[in-house]
């Protein structure tokens, strides 16, 4: 079941391998997107353990020129193929949202603005994100559709 939570539409997953899961179960999950990547975390033999929003990174946010506190999507803890434990952190995203807004003909001005903030403020999150996991000596991903769907580009 899908609710709207502020103008958000959120659902649930519970974990089928809960002692792989870190957190409060059920998991909010706030598109169909990040339900795919529960259910492959969840599933994958590869995954150790994960977590959804369990980390906070504080940011500098341009747009408000206030700090603010950025929760990403995931935290996975990874076996890689030489057998090394990796940590991640993960957001997932649309790849519109991760490239700066097109001005395009017909796109009113406020729509415009609201683009080009959300493109800044993620710009802003993801360099603190990046920043935290090399102080930590994890990785930072971002999966767009492009990833999650074996899309080139």
């Amino acid at each position: 079941m899908i609710k709207r939570v502020k103008g958000k539409n959120v659902s649930k997953y519970s974990p089928v391998n809960i002692k792989k899961y870190k957190g409060q179960v059920p998991i909010i999950v706030r598109s169909s997107w990040e339900r795919m990547f529960c259910q492959w975390a969840d599933m994958n033999p590869n995954i150790i353990e994960w977590s959804s929003e369990s980390i906070t990174i504080k940011y500098f946010d341009p747009v408000q020129k206030k700090l603010r506190r950025y929760y990403p999507d995931f935290l996975i803890k990874t076996k890689n193929k030489k057998g090394k434990i990796e940590k991640w952190l993960i957001e997932v995203k649309p790849y519109h949202e991760t490239i700066p807004p097109k001005i395009t003909k017909g796109k009113s001005k406020k729509t415009i603005l609201q683009q080009e903030a959300t493109y800044i403020r993620n710009q802003a999150k993801w360099k603190a994100a990046s920043n935290y996991c090399t102080k930590m000596k994890w990785k930072f991903k971002i999966l767009t559709e492009n990833q999650l769907f074996n899309r080139s580009g």
